[in-house]
């Protein structure tokens, strides 16, 4: 007999350095769930994403991907959502819908409006099809976090208390924008003007499923040195 779904095991394909799968590595920290992490290396023999035996689990190519027994999951916040909804206590959303609804917009406003202007297959696209200079390509990736952090900014600060992006804890609002923040400094992008984010930004890193997160305690990040 199949053990209960709850029980059977969890394998999240990731990238050390993407940020739509250093996301969801929050979420399973924050849910403290132990899961294996398969590699899949986005720039090594031409993209792994892009290999037939990945295609056939994930059509898109894209990670994360969370494999949960024989099942698959594809889509960051279709994950978290998911490992919030299936191992109890839900800590991930709050219960009141109002809130529920300002934290899918801000973590919505990060995963949906930003990060996919700025991801590896735009750039590339970018670079190699469209040939857009380097300094170009900088121009582009910095006018869109910037845009898109103008908004949250002013967004986190419209009355809510509370030492994370809602409340006195960490949400799915929290599990995007910590990887978000690490992109803008990646690509050299001023964060000087938004000093609710970098305060939200330093809290989370105190914590340790940010820590375990951090594409640099990745097991396929390069080796400093």
């Amino acid at each position: 007999m199949d053990q209960p779904l709850a029980l059977q095991p969890l394998t999240l394909y990731s990238y050390w350095r993407s940020t739509a799968a250093y996301r969801v590595r929050i979420g399973l920290g924050l849910k403290g769930l132990e899961h294996a992490i398969v590699p899949v290396d986005l720039a090594r023999d031409g993209g792994q994403h892009h290999a037939p035996a990945y295609l056939a689990m994930n059509p898109q190519g894209f990670v994360p991907s969370l494999a949960h027994g024989k099942h698959r999951i594809h889509q960051s916040l279709a994950i978290l959502e998911y490992i919030d909804e299936t191992w109890a206590p839900a800590s991930l959303l709050p219960a009141e819908p109002l809130a529920r609804a300002r934290v899918r917009t801000l973590a919505q406003l990060v995963a949906c409006d930003i990060h996919p202007l700025n991801n590896l297959r735009v750039l590339q696209y970018l670079e190699r099809t469209l040939d857009v200079a380097a300094e170009a390509r900088q121009a582009w990736i910095g006018e869109w976090i910037t845009r898109g952090f103008d908004a949250l900014e002013a967004m986190l600060g419209e009355g809510q208390a509370g030492g994370f992006c809602h409340g006195e804890s960490p949400s799915l609002a929290d599990c995007c924008l910590v990887p978000q923040v690490y992109n803008a400094r990646r690509f050299n992008v001023g964060l000087s003007a938004y000093p609710r984010i970098l305060a939200i930004d330093a809290r989370c890193a105190e914590l340790p499923a940010f820590k375990t997160a951090h594409p640099a305690a990745q097991p396929d990040a390069p080796a400093a040195g």
